[in-house]
């Protein structure tokens, strides 16, 4: 089977987060659901199948929520890709109010309404959920409360927060959000949304990250937000426990790159800003493990064996530098399949 094909388990079943972009260093790094860094030197041998039990993730994220500057980066005219804790965001301004892509961690909301209030006078009207994990939608109660927001999301992710939820690999438990911070309004498919001179496209892009995930396209400003079916620069979690395939991130790849040009700037959940080129690369990337993995698993080889033959090996010195090692990301992709 050629690289750039879905493979054949997955086809038939039709199918980091590793955490939230805290500016460590230089190169962003995953953050909320990440292994610890002493856990991340796991040997091989250990062949895990999930991450080794850590700190309250959650809790770690309001922390730095509380304290970490949020970076604001022009991409057009009316639109800002802000970065602080949490996955990326992306803020659009104009007479009709502000509208904003995932709202951070709660700690985090009165940083994020000084730095909104900075772009320009309006007030925030919108904020979209790309999907349901907490480094994304953490702040929504506070910007609903507080500044009015009104919530759109997918139908599953509102399904998501309203009940309790586990995040096997990373051994996380969560309880149900609040009222306040739930999508006040829903879709299955698509959506069409007409908002400050710009038409914004929603599209469900099915058991991906999750199976919560949409991409937001912003037509006029040819700015894409892929949400965290795009980790830029290292391997992606996947949550195969609220809907998560291998598969899936493929086949959501290949419909961002399909509304993309040349000219598209595409912001991942995680990492730097990219375009059409990294974001091909990465989904290059993804169905090339995905391959070989399943030829493993279909052979009969175990997950011990599968990551023991080393399926990423070529990779990891330019996708491996995340808070997912190697081997957890061979485990995800097996136990996706």
């Amino acid at each position: 089977m050629q690289p750039d094909q879905v493979t054949r388990r997955g086809f038939l079943k039709q199918a980091g987060w590793a955490g939230a972009g805290l500016a460590l260093a230089a190169r962003p790094r995953p953050f909320a659901f990440s292994a610890n860094a002493q856990n991340a030197q796991a040997p091989a041998s250990a062949a895990p199948a999930s991450a080794p039990p850590g700190p309250d993730r959650l809790q770690m994220l309001r922390t730095a929520g509380a304290t970490t500057p949020i970076k604001v980066t022009r991409l057009r005219d009316t639109l800002f890709l802000l970065q602080g804790v949490g996955g990326n965001m992306v803020a659009q301004i104009g007479p009709d109010g502000k509208l904003l892509i995932d709202s951070s961690a709660a700690t985090a909301s009165s940083r994020l309404r000084d730095t909104l209030s900075k772009l320009d006078p309006h007030p925030l009207k919108l904020l979209i959920n790309t999907h349901w994990h907490f480094d994304h939608t953490d702040g929504n109660a506070a910007l609903h409360n507080d500044m009015g927001a009104f919530i759109i999301a997918h139908e599953n992710t509102r399904k998501r927060l309203s009940t309790p939820q586990e995040v096997q690999f990373y051994h996380l438990k969560l309880q149900a959000s609040p009222t306040s911070s739930l999508p006040q309004e829903t879709f299955t498919e698509n959506e069409k949304l007409f908002v400050n001179n710009d038409e914004i496209d929603l599209g469900y892009m099915p058991e991906a990250h999750t199976d919560t995930d949409i991409y937001i396209y912003f037509v006029n400003g040819n700015v894409l937000h892929a949400g965290d079916i795009f980790f830029n620069d290292f391997y992606p979690f996947i949550d195969g426990g609220t809907g998560g395939t291998i598969n899936g991130m493929i086949r959501a790849a290949d419909t961002c790159l399909a509304l993309a040009d040349d000219k598209t700037k595409i912001v991942p959940g995680h990492g730097p800003l990219g375009d059409k080129d990294a974001l091909q690369k990465y989904r290059d990337m993804l169905a090339t493990i995905a391959t070989r993995v399943e030829k493993l698993k279909s052979g009969g080889q175990t997950l011990e064996q599968a990551i023991a033959a080393k399926p990423t090996a070529d990779f990891d010195a330019a996708w491996g530098k995340g808070s997912l090692t190697p081997d957890q990301f061979v485990t995800l992709v097996y136990s996706t399949l």
